[in-house]
């Protein structure tokens, strides 16, 4: 187990991360273990990415899963966003082929223990990102999904509850359907009666 009390430079951190079986984000010295997905998150972001991948095929424009990292320099943080999509071709961080810089559009499925940390801290931190435009957040356990487009004054929120809904990711010009995202997916009831 690595331990968070140290400090870890950014090449221990690289090392570390080339052999280790789970991922770890590094946020400026310190390595903070990811928790483990259940099986409603890794299939809502698989449909995602499966759904991308396919309407952006012909573009130029592609969907990349969670397996790379993403460095934030100016924060001197590497995470691992659930999809990505970049314009062109992804630029990566001191020519590794394990760091990329540039996403327009970052999609995260919400865990209970991470969700906090995506809507604020995390958000604040992709926003330095030049390029990045999009930000979805997922909901697993209910249909919901906040869709984050920068704008001239600012970030619009716009959320979406209703399966029959479609996302329109203006920067990469796709219609997202709730349908897609929760495709092979059961809610719970909310209230048994």
């Amino acid at each position: 187990m690595i331990s968070t009390q140290r400090r870890y430079s950014l090449d221990e951190y690289r090392t570390i991360e080339e052999k280790a079986e789970g991922r770890r984000e590094y946020r400026d010295g310190e390595i903070v273990p990811m928790p483990g997905g259940t099986l409603k998150h890794s299939r809502i972001g698989r449909n995602i990415l499966t759904y991308l991948d396919y309407v952006l095929r012909d573009s130029q424009f592609e969907a990349i899963n969670s397996d790379l990292r993403l460095w934030i320099p100016e924060y001197r943080r590497g995470v691992y966003p659930d999809v990505m999509i970049f314009e062109g071709e992804p630029q990566l961080n001191e020519h590794r082929n394990d760091e990329v810089l540039n996403p327009v559009v970052i999609v995260e499925v919400l865990s209970p223990s991470t969700a906090d940390y995506d809507r604020q801290a995390k958000f604040r931190i992709y926003r330095s990102i030049p390029c990045f435009r999009e930000y979805l957040l997922v909901e697993q356990d209910e249909p919901f999904v906040e869709h984050y487009s920068k704008q001239a004054q600012g970030w619009l929120l716009t959320d979406f509850n209703r399966l029959e809904q479609s996302i329109c990711l203006e920067s990469v010009k796709v219609e997202l359907p709730l349908t897609e995202i929760y495709r092979g997916i059961e809610f719970e009831s909310a209230i048994a009666d």
